[in-house]
């Protein structure tokens, strides 16, 4: 059978890849939920392709490889949210607002490329509080930073706390 011909049941898988790259396409931040491209070598191929086809664009979905891409860049970051092609783009986008409206609530508005090298550790516990296992948790940016100002008061930096505690 082809996946085409098949009646797809619904699922809460809806999620499979949360890239960042910088306005070179240089990976900065990539997370895989799936095996869709089971090697580094092939998510990178894919990641190339995917900036090659979006970063002089100004719209918000691409469908690549047979899968839906949405989309953000602000100043020298590009934000994708990858889900298979018969994916619900509204759900995959409030998983991209949300994550770029949390980092941009936890490094003040300033979403850019130093200042998100400087947080890393809030980038990966966002995008833990918002996506676990392509399973969509939570798409209110306010919740995700209140969960993220938890788990880092309790667990590391004293900057980063300071800083999400604010």
């Amino acid at each position: 059978y082809k996946m085409d011909t098949l009646i797809l049941e619904p699922s809460l898988y809806t999620v499979k890849a949360v890239l960042i790259m910088d306005n070179d396409g240089e990976r900065l931040y990539a997370k895989y939920y799936d095996d869709t491209y089971p090697t580094v070598k092939e998510q990178k191929a894919f990641e190339k392709n995917i900036f090659n086809k979006t970063h002089r664009t100004d719209s918000e979905i691409a469908l690549l490889e047979g899968l839906t891409v949405v989309y953000k860049s602000n100043i020298d970051l590009y934000f994708y949210v990858i889900g298979s092609s018969h994916e619900n783009e509204l759900m995959l986008m409030s998983v991209l607002n949300c994550l770029f409206d949390s980092l941009s609530q936890m490094l003040r508005k300033n979403v850019e490329k130093r200042a998100l090298l400087e947080n890393m550790e809030g980038l990966f516990l966002a995008v833990d509080e918002i996506v676990d296992g392509g399973v969509i948790l939570e798409s209110d940016p306010q919740q995700v930073v209140h969960r993220v100002a938890l788990r880092v008061s309790t667990s590391c930096s004293p900057l980063l706390t300071f800083i999400m505690l604010l």
